[in-house]
């Protein structure tokens, strides 16, 4: 498999982690929505935390969604990620062009400026869960530690990372959550919070052609680290005409009847795959036909 995430523990189970590295699914995204550099970088960063927040889920038909916008040019971004691997998402502007931040990086940060993340968890429930916070930088690493201190109180590391080639393609990309048990005893926090301070960058780890696994034996070596599953990640959408045209369905007799006056072709565009369904005004007219009055 190319695309995978790792899933491990550490410490006598005191330390749970996941580490991905999702290179072909980021650059998927990347010709399909044609992103720059810099919405690549964002739309990969939130993809690849998508994918390994998704293999936390434990249901098969759970489904996590992550969206944040923001006041910057790229307006914000969505993705969804199920258990079983797959994930998927859209950027608003896709052609957002920025200078280097003053590391010398793509500038994440200023694309999306300050905003909202929003994580929507579908567990199948009545009502899905709902966290929400105000961005801390707008890097989506960081946001994401903030949100899991803040709304799921689970003391957390994030580190997400594209690396683009000269040529605009997906070079690397990939990322991991190291997360603390409660009963987390003070030593093993304390060398914890000490090793992941010191850390190279994610990037710099994935480019000199680390694996998840090699990425954690770094980090979590010393704790005992013990590796619990592998699973590949890709990038997919379940979108289909039969889907589309139920949403179409749901919009209601009175809209479907004005498209039906128009007496034209109507076409729905995917935002995920960029797929379009085309619908005539004859399949329109068997939509309404199967609405009850």
């Amino acid at each position: 498999m190319t695309d995978y995430i790792v899933r491990a523990s550490a410490a006598d189970g005191q330390i749970r982690a996941f580490a991905a590295t999702t290179k072909d699914l980021v650059e998927q995204a990347r010709q399909i929505h044609d992103t720059s550099p810099t919405a690549t970088a964002a739309l990969g960063r939130l993809l690849t935390a998508g994918s390994i927040m998704g293999s936390m889920q434990k249901g098969e038909k759970d489904i996590i969604t992550l969206q944040i916008r923001g006041d910057g040019p790229i307006g914000g971004l969505t993705v969804t990620a199920d258990s079983r691997g797959y994930v998927k998402g859209y950027v608003y502007n896709p052609a957002v062009m920025l200078p280097a931040n003053s590391k010398g990086k793509l500038d994440v940060g200023g694309a999306i400026g300050a905003g909202i993340l929003s994580v929507v968890k579908d567990l199948g429930l009545k009502e899905p869960y709902v966290g929400q916070i105000n961005l801390v930088s707008g890097e989506i690493a960081e946001d994401l530690t903030y949100y899991f201190a803040s709304s799921e109180q689970v003391p957390s590391a994030v580190a997400l990372g594209v690396l683009m080639n000269r040529d605009n393609t997906v070079k690397r990309a990939g990322g991991l959550i190291v997360q603390l048990m409660p009963f987390a005893q003070e030593d093993i926090i304390d060398r914890l919070e000490q090793k992941i301070n010191n850390m190279s960058s994610i990037t710099s780890l994935l480019d000199q052609e680390m694996t998840p696994e090699m990425i954690l034996e770094d980090i979590l070596g010393e704790f005992g680290l013990e590796i619990l599953d592998k699973q590949p990640v890709a990038y997919e959408c379940n979108c289909s005409k039969e889907r589309v045209e139920s949403a179409i369905i749901s919009i209601g007799r009175r809209d479907i009847e004005e498209m039906i006056e128009d007496n034209k072709p109507i076409e729905v565009n995917c935002h995920f795959c960029n797929k379009h369904y085309i619908f005539t005004v004859d399949e329109l007219k068997e939509m309404l036909a199967r609405i009850v009055k």
